[in-house]
């Protein structure tokens, strides 16, 4: 999740620091990432070069502020949704206009909360994967022909390394172990989550269960919460499995971020 070029935004700021200033824009990030990346490959060495290294620890630095910002907001949009919620419950005295601006402002502030949680969960798997999640953009507005040279060199060796006995390079194995980590981090990521959903699911329908069927406000209320709960698990679900599916056998996916798909 990067801001539109030439925008630092909030977490790009936060992680620039004296050495790393000029990575707050994203086309001079972008072109940092071109020419970091050529040097690496030539080098032939296992470690990242200084200027990789780089744009790297940067990108590592600008996930984490912006998880830390999407927690908090999280954080602030479910204590706002439950508020709103309960209001709601409770507005049997107010009028239908009153009783609807509540429920429009508790599906918004619900559909908020899952963006931010959506924000949560992919900074924390590029924090924790810094490299294989730049990936995408070493094929951003790449007309450069040094760097479509490197790609395809990259993209070849990457084939080539399916090949039984064959050498793979050291940057190759590099970048298969980080793609490898950063699907099977999202694969952790989201089984916790649907977990979580999955909790939070059977509270609701034992207290919709629970709930006297004159209560129709309540039961309606708990009950999507319900249904919602249970979308999301399934939803995760799959996505955890995509995920874990990836990180096992990531080298076609790779080749297919190296060649502009992800």
């Amino acid at each position: 999740m990067w801001p539109a070029a030439g925008e630092a935004g909030p977490g790009g700021r936060l992680a620039a620091d004296g050495a790393s200033g000029d990575l707050a824009d994203h086309r001079h990030l972008v072109k940092a990432l071109h020419s970091a990346f050529i040097e690496y490959w030539r080098s032939g060495d296992r470690d990242l070069s200084p200027g990789l290294a780089r744009v790297v620890d940067y990108w590592f630095r600008y996930h984490v502020a912006k998880a830390v910002i999407a927690a908090a907001l999280l954080i602030v949009l479910v204590a706002l949704t439950v508020l709103v919620w309960k209001a709601f419950l409770k507005a049997g005295g107010l009028g239908a206009v009153a009783r609807a601006a509540l429920a429009s402002a508790g599906v918004l502030a619900t559909m908020l909360a899952l963006l931010s949680l959506a924000a949560v969960m992919a900074n924390i798997q590029g924090a924790l994967a810094p490299f294989a999640s730049l990936i995408p953009m070493l094929t951003e507005g790449a007309t450069d022909q040094e760097l479509a040279t490197t790609l395809d060199q990259a993209s070849q060796q990457l084939a080539d390394s399916s090949l039984a006995g064959a050498r793979t390079p050291p940057a190759i194995d590099v970048m298969i172990a980080d793609f490898s980590r950063y699907h099977a981090v999202m694969a952790v990521i989201a089984a916790i989550a649907a977990a979580a959903f999955l909790g939070t699911g059977v509270l609701l329908w034992r207290r919709f269960a629970r709930t006297a069927s004159s209560d129709r406000r309540t039961r309606r209320v708990v009950g999507s919460f319900g249904v919602l709960s249970a979308l999301l698990t399934l939803g995760l679900i799959v996505h955890a499995a995509a995920n874990a599916s990836t990180a096992a056998d990531r080298g076609p996916a790779l080749l297919r971020a190296l060649n502009g798909g992800w």
